[in-house]
């Protein structure tokens, strides 16, 4: 099915500009944060415990998320370090170093994702296909704005797209070392993620291809080359994963717990209430970009009418994925990555196709003894002359088209993303304002490390630089203040920990500067109904508060962003300036807060 002929020549210095640009926006601004670490999961899950692994054995003791890519981080701290002793060292004293390594590793499987993705379109249709599915997903911002971050998303991408790739082999050409790539690629991509397994849907679909095509023995090489992907992706998981057997029964019950917390209806305060399915299309619209999506769904289309046994391959994956993922009761954009590579081959297929019949119209074909070379850049016999131009125009407009939006995005993602955090701006007016050992409260908008000294002592560890309010302690009971309650309380449901009362026990403990952010405030404000008693408290704390210090994510002239799970924590919309939440300090003035 060829769109876009392009000679191994040219293939080759475009596809290392696609790889260079792609690593280079994943890389920059890598250090946004540091050293303090903001996003929760990447603080609680893959560093963490691939440094907790040196102090006992390789079993992770934690399967909601698979521990590939925490083992993965394992060995490399291993190799970068000098084994365990140094390893733990260099966390306790420059855990930022560490955390720069695994984001620097997120990037570079991000990275060679994009070059798989550009061999496996390059089999199922041609070169100009694989390089623009690689450019697309290259500038997409999902998967550029989380390869900053130490999570598995990114590094995903890698397995998952060596599986496709391997799919691809086997719907082409069938050889069994294509069932073994496709295998080995679909358990290490369940054991980096398990959402990933959408994965089998393609190799079942390629593999039925081949059973059906009818020559002899076709048949019984389908059934014994999906048998060996079948071992070779349970070998994968197992050597990835091996405590899924070796400590069966926690991997089974972290599994089950994960898949509960995944379906709970609305278990997120200020969670978006539309629904998961068009909360996932609306994602794709930023998440991949309107151009693409729209060019993979007429890609879809496309492919499923003219070569159906290549449409089972590609369509049926994306399309029950979503319907899945739509049915649970939470939903982010990032969760969409898994299927990404597909709907950017999809979309590179479209346009370039596009690109052709357009080209077809504008300058039709030379006579059949005409040279192959005058062939214009869509694939389409070129004539000469004004059609020639036009159709070269029209091509450069098309792909131009399905790269633009990713491109701005991620760049601006860059920009912000290479500036201070308002957090850490915070932090350096507290520092200088704020006479140490004072009494604060911190919504849990920052790690504890926040409100610590930095002495980079491994004998005396870092004391706090302020006196510290557990603000996960509840001291709220039937809606009132109870002082002798103190019920520890998850992140998830600080704002219900919260009342006006407190505002008054803070005074009276000399608890006098409150450190409020968006990204706390903005849950109980996106629904009041759920949490009256916090609704109070914010509007208590603006009237008896003194605002001393406010920090802005925003570009100046732009209005904030309502708060929402994916926009208030990537910061894709071009109102943001640097990365973090907006920051408020309040100074109290009652009680034992008097002047």
């Amino acid at each position: 099915m060829p769109t876009a002929e392009i000679s191994r020549r040219w293939a080759w210095p475009c596809l290392a500009a696609v790889l260079a640009g792609g690593l280079a926006l994943r890389l920059w601004g890598i250090r946004q944060g540091l050293p303090y670490v903001y996003n929760t999961d990447e603080a609680d899950h893959f560093v963490l415990r691939a440094v907790r692994m040196f102090g006992h054995d390789l079993n992770p003791h934690y399967f909601a998320n698979p521990p590939a890519f925490t083992y993965l981080l394992h060995f490399l701290f291993a190799l970068a370090y000098g084994g365990g002793a140094g390893v733990q060292r260099a966390f306790a004293l420059h855990a930022q170093d560490l955390y720069t390594l695994a984001r620097a590793s997120a990037a570079v499987l991000g990275t060679i994702a994009l070059w798989l993705l550009y061999a496996t379109g390059a089999r199922l249709f041609d070169r100009g296909v694989g390089l623009l599915a690689a450019a697309i997903e290259a500038v997409a911002f999902l998967p550029v704005f989380y390869a900053h971050l130490a999570l598995n998303d990114v590094p995903t991408l890698a397995p998952e797209t060596l599986a496709l790739l391997g799919c691809a082999g086997v719907l082409r050409k069938g050889r069994r070392r294509d069932y073994l790539l496709a295998g080995v690629g679909l358990g290490l991509a369940c054991a980096s993620k398990y959402t990933a397994g959408i994965m089998l849907l393609p190799l079942v679909a390629a593999t039925a291809a081949r059973y059906l095509d009818g020559g002899p023995g076709a048949g019984r090489r389908a059934l014994v080359g999906f048998a060996l992907a079948g071992v070779a992706a349970l070998g994968a998981f197992l050597a990835a994963n091996p405590y899924a057997v070796l400590d069966y029964g926690s991997f089974h019950s972290e599994l089950a717990r994960q898949s509960s917390l995944s379906a709970e209806a609305q278990g997120k305060l200020g969670a978006p209430r539309d629904g998961g399915l068009v909360y996932y299309l609306w994602s794709l619209s930023w998440g991949l970009g309107w151009a693409p999506a729209l060019a993979a769904l007429g890609g879809a289309v496309t492919v499923w009418r003219r070569e159906p046994r290549l449409g089972w391959l590609l369509v049926p994956a994306p399309v029950l994925f979503l319907a899945f993922m739509g049915l649970q009761g939470r939903y982010f954009g990032r969760w969409l990555m898994p299927i990404l590579p597909i709907a950017c081959l999809l979309g590179a297929y479209f346009t370039l196709a596009a690109a052709r019949a357009l080209a077809g119209r504008l300058a039709p074909s030379r006579p059949s003894g005409a040279s192959h070379a005058a062939q214009g850049p869509a694939g389409a016999g070129a004539g000469s002359g004004p059609g020639r131009a036009l159709a070269l125009v029209g091509a450069v407009v098309m792909v131009a088209a399905v790269l633009a939006q990713g491109l701005l995005y991620s760049v601006h993602s860059g920009l912000v993303l290479s500036r201070a955090d308002t957090r850490g701006q915070t932090r350096a007016w507290m520092l200088a304002h704020v006479p140490a050992g004072s009494p604060i409260v911190v919504e849990p908008v920052a790690p504890d490390e926040w409100a610590r000294e930095r002495r980079r002592s491994l004998a005396a560890g870092d004391p706090y630089r302020w006196n510290k309010y557990p603000s996960l302690r509840s001291r709220i009971s039937h809606g009132a203040l109870t002082p002798g309650a103190s019920q520890l309380v998850g992140i998830e449901e600080y704002e219900r920990t919260l009342a006006p009362a407190l505002i008054g026990y803070y005074q009276a403990h000399r608890y006098c500067w409150v450190v409020s952010g968006s990204t706390q405030s903005g849950r109980a404000f996106a629904d009041p109904a759920a949490v009256p008693q916090a609704i109070a408290y914010y509007r208590e704390l603006a009237r008896q508060g003194e605002v001393v210090y406010r920090a802005s994510p925003y570009a100046r002239g732009h209005r904030p962003v309502a708060f929402g799970f994916d926009w208030s924590f990537d910061y894709y919309p071009l109102a943001y300036h640097r990365p973090g939440p907006q920051i408020t300090v309040y100074r109290l003035h009652g009680g034992g807060c008097a002047r």
